[in-house]
């Protein structure tokens, strides 16, 4: 049996601790013990305040590295943030304020060792402290993700991919959203977390998962040894089924979705969670599938007003499909691969992914037809 705990909670509630210890004693009690060194492994995706519900909450993190203090263990609190200083993230984010006093040291992953992790990547370089643990604390973010359709406890353990090398495996894998959820997939399993909470808490929907979402109360914590399993509670509990989650799909495909399930807690039913709508990246005979992708898929665009042509699509773009323009950064639709990088770290929530006109009038059309 692969137990999944759900626990409706708060983050002022004065029982959150309480909750957090529970978790952790069920799923990763037997992994830390005295003197183990342990990775705490929040989402730290850019620099944004706690109410934005774009960041691990920093109530989940204290209570995390105060059960692992108490556990007699060695916490490190790190991870590889897309965009920003770690240490402004730190202070913005209220990790800088809630760690005060506690023996967790925290930084950024700077160091990297290859690790196979079997075909078709093989070697990768994942971050030296993800690797040479005692243990991984999964502290994954309830977001909606508008390449992946979300980011659960699977996906957050692509953090422990170090700085501008994350782009780098964007591009191999290419317009293939099911490849890149297969990488991301075999990363977590070489990181092996010993147990993954997801803070739901306040979630976010919409164009997550960074400024362009939006941010909504569920007041939920899910908890489990297996992250595939969390990922797909989640899934019915917003009212859809698994499958639908590249990533979930990608687990299933390798055999790591536990097909015990039991999930435990407080019954949460979500309504009108609002989701990114995914395009097809590869459809149609290869020799057009460059240009169906350019004329038919989402593309990201600039919202009118926002765009302050600070760069960071630019650096970050692993294509190199965006350049600074006047008044603002230009994309290059045939380089794009639609990876929507530039959506998810943008500090300015400045860019969605939007239908092009040909694709909303076939969305229309396919939607008419389906309802005959």
């Amino acid at each position: 049996m692969t137990p999944v705990y759900i626990r409706k909670a708060g983050y002022s509630d004065p029982g959150l601790r309480e909750i957090l210890f529970d978790m952790l004693d069920a799923c990763a009690g037997a992994a830390v013990g005295r003197g183990a060194r342990v990775l705490v492994k929040p989402n730290l995706l850019m620099p944004a305040k706690p109410e934005q519900g774009i960041l691990t909450h920093p109530s989940v993190v204290r209570f995390t590295v105060e059960w692992v203090l108490e556990k007699g263990g060695r916490p490190l609190v790190a991870d590889s943030p897309a965009i920003g200083a770690f240490e402004k993230i730190l202070k913005q984010g209220g990790y800088t304020e809630a760690l005060s006093g506690l023996n967790a040291p925290r930084r950024p992953f700077r160091e990297s060792i290859h690790v196979d992790i079997g075909k078709p990547f093989h070697r990768i370089e994942l971050a030296r402290d993800a690797m040479e643990t005692d243990a991984v604390i999964n502290l994954a973010k309830l977001k909606s993700h508008t390449h992946m359709l979300m980011t659960l406890g699977v996906k957050n353990t692509f953090g422990c991919v170090v700085a501008l090398k994350k782009p780098e495996w964007h591009l191999r894998s290419g317009v293939d959203r099911d490849l890149f959820a297969r990488l991301l997939v075999q990363i977590h399993q070489a990181v092996a977390p010993s147990v993954t909470i997801i803070d739901g808490v306040l979630a976010l929907q919409g164009q997550g998962p960074g400024k362009s979402g939006d941010p909504r109360h569920l007041g939920i914590l899910i908890g489990s040894a297996s992250a595939p399993a969390t990922d797909a509670t989640i899934c019915h509990m917003l009212g859809f089924l698994p499958d639908r989650l590249p990533t979930h799909r990608a687990a299933e495909a390798l055999g790591v979705v536990p097909t015990d399930i039991a999930v435990q807690g407080d019954p949460v039913c979500i309504t009108g969670f609002d989701l990114p709508t995914l395009s097809r990246l590869t459809f149609g005979p290869k020799p057009l599938q460059g240009i169906v992708r350019k004329h038919l898929t989402q593309r990201p665009m600039i919202i009118a007003g926002r765009c302050v042509r600070c760069g960071e699509c630019v650096s970050y773009c692993p294509a190199d499909a965006v350049t600074i323009g006047d008044p603002t950064v230009v994309f290059d639709y045939d380089r794009c691969i639609r990876c929507y990088c530039c959506v998810e770290i943008c500090p300015h929530g400045a860019l969605h992914a939007a239908d092009t006109r040909p694709g909303r009038i076939l969305r229309r059309l396919s939607q008419v037809l389906s309802r005959r």
